[in-house]
């Protein structure tokens, strides 16, 4: 069930871009006064790039569940911003993936210039576990 290429060596990693709209901010989460990315929607995001980056390897009737995550949310962003988030797996062992994640600003392109990715907002580590859906559901 774990993915790797045909040598064995994971080759794992996705990319996911969102927009900060007023649901996505800490106000509207709870997790802070200000109209800014809030940090649990911050990390829902780069949860959402593991499960990106595991779902073309994935067997049938597997998927993965978070077990741990470390994130350092390092800078605000306002509504209306364009979030990346990158996340590339840098451990595997056996159905224990490990993910190095990193979210930064999307610069909008201006004249001939195209978009850029701008300042580090957040850095962090998310394991994850491959798991059959069927007997992991069965067990709560």
């Amino acid at each position: 069930m774990a993915p790797s290429d045909a040598a064995g060596t994971p080759t794992v990693e996705a990319r996911l871009r969102f927009e900060v709209t007023d649901d996505d901010t800490a106000e509207a989460v709870g997790s802070g006064s200000l109209p800014v990315l809030g940090t649990p929607r911050l990390l829902a995001w780069c949860e959402a790039a593991t499960v990106a980056a595991l779902e073309p390897g994935m067997a049938h009737g597997a998927t993965s569940v978070g077990t741990r995550v470390e994130l350092e949310h390092r800078g605000a962003t306002p509504v209306g911003g364009v979030v990346e988030v990158h996340a590339a797996q840098s451990y595997l062992d056996g159905r224990l993936v490990r993910f190095s994640v990193a979210a930064r600003e999307v610069v909008p392109a201006s004249g001939d210039d195209a978009e850029q990715l701008g300042k580090v907002l957040a850095t962090g580590e998310i394991t994850r576990v491959v798991v059959d859906a069927e007997r992991f559901m069965a067990r709560l």
